[in-house]
């Protein structure tokens, strides 16, 4: 086959412009180039964000804001094809820990697991529960937060496409200031209740002292119902003005007792919301108070059963018992007959009743001839105020009553067997006189 002169010179044209190519683009485009942070650390600082302030005695949340400002100091160009996952400024798997070296202040909670914490960033915030032990002196405290954490090692990168990482382990540990300030701090000296049962009210009297380094003003006691204790405060704030530290303020609050309260001691919570040196307005803890309760009056019968035959109108006597521990006043009590007996009176007035002690009521009642002889109950109630003059009702007193069979017949209050028999011997004894009578006066 023959090749022309013209198609051996475009051949060899070819090739050189295919090497000139390849020459143009590896002098155009160079290798890829990685930029390296190769020296820095993380700096890492702890301040306590929100509130450092607490009161003794009070449950705090210490908030710890953790920032980083490390700053990278040597940078490499071009410096193989990878860039660094992880600048030497980044604090790596980052734990934080509050502990406390006082019994003032007490730690509750776990280090905690917060993760990377990168330079320049807005840092992280750690939040740990905390006591304030009610013993704590007023001042400042240093708490300190220990930040452990990995910080990226410098490695050379060998080859174009392999870059080692390894971290070191670093701990640091920086303190944090809180301050105690101090409060009112109250002891209830005395507390002074009125007796009381259940659905009855009353007052009680207490007597607070200010053991705490504050002096209030503008201070009032506040009386609160704790959970769901039985006894309820109807007045439940008092201004007092001036709380001084170790003077005893005395304050007066009606209390109630609920109507299930059952014989026992309940408590009721105390407080006092004063302003403080710093123009603040302060509630102090609060103090719990026992009051006791006597379960709800009740009475019984004490009297013998009473004793009515059928057919009869008669008066009956009802000795009524306070089984109570409060004296029960402007008592009246209340009976409900039904069937065949009626009642003309069902009021009476008892009066004052004492603890333990009786009253009598008389209720006129009248039985019908056809009621059946037998033992029936009637109920009763009594009402009554208690010492603040509340009124209350007694729940049911079942009343006895036994029912005889019916009398025979009477005129004025005589039986008419007795009657007739009189009259036959005043019959009888005219006769034989009215006969003795003629016997004298015949003519012989």
């Amino acid at each position: 086959m023959a090749y022309s002169r013209f198609s051996r010179t475009c051949g060899n044209a070819a090739l050189v412009a295919i090497a000139l190519l390849v020459c143009t683009a590896a002098v155009i485009v160079p290798a890829s180039a990685a930029t390296k942070y190769v020296s820095g650390s993380p700096d890492l600082s702890a301040s306590v964000t929100g509130t450092n302030e607490f009161f003794p005695g009070e449950d705090a949340t210490i908030t710890i804001l953790i920032r980083n400002t490390g700053v990278s100091t040597l940078k490499q160009l071009n410096q193989g094809t990878i860039d660094y996952e992880d600048l030497p400024t980044t604090a790596k798997f980052s734990t934080v820990g509050l502990s406390s070296g006082t019994d003032a202040i007490i730690i509750k909670s776990d280090p905690q697991f917060v993760g990377d914490i990168p330079a320049g960033g807005a840092g992280s915030t750690v939040s740990f529960s905390a006591k304030i032990s009610t013993n704590a002196t007023i001042g400042e405290y240093q708490l300190p937060v220990t930040i452990s954490y990995q910080a990226p090692d410098i490695r050379k990168q060998e080859v174009a496409d392999v870059y080692e990482y390894s971290y070191t382990k670093t701990s640091t540990t920086i303190p944090v200031t809180i301050r105690i300030k101090p409060e009112v701090k109250i002891t209830v000296v005395e507390a002074i209740p009125d007796t009381l049962s259940a659905g009855t009210s009353g007052y009680v009297v207490l007597k607070i002292r200010n053991d705490g380094p504050e002096s209030g003003t503008k201070a009032s006691v506040k009386l609160t119902q704790s959970g769901s204790s039985a006894i309820i405060p109807t007045d439940s704030t008092a201004f007092v003005g001036d709380f001084p530290s170790g003077g005893i303020i005395s304050s007066r609050f009606k209390i109630s007792a609920s109507k299930d309260a059952a014989d026992q001691i309940y408590p009721v919570d105390v407080s006092v919301t004063y302003t403080n040196r710093e123009g603040e307005i302060v509630t102090s803890r609060s103090e719990s108070v026992g009051i006791p309760v006597s379960s709800k009056i009740s009475f019984s019968v004490t009297s013998p059963v009473p004793s009515v035959s059928a057919g009869s109108h008669d008066a009956i006597a009802i000795t009524y018992r306070n089984n109570g521990n409060t004296t029960v006043h402007e008592t009246q009590s209340r009976i409900t007959p039904h069937g065949g007996v009626t009642a003309e009176g069902t009021v009476a007035y008892l009066g004052d009743i004492p603890p333990g002690e009786t009253a009598t009521a008389l209720y006129d009642i009248a039985v019908s001839r056809e009621m059946q002889p037998g033992t029936y109950n009637f109920d009763s109630k009594l009402r009554f105020r208690d010492a603040l003059g509340n009124s209350l009702e007694s729940d049911t007193v079942p009343v006895t009553v036994q029912v005889l069979p019916a009398k025979a017949g009477t005129i004025a209050g005589i039986p008419t067997t007795i009657l007739v028999a009189g009259l036959i011997l005043v019959v009888l004894a005219a006769g034989i006189g009215y006969m003795a009578y003629l016997r004298k006066t015949k003519p012989q």
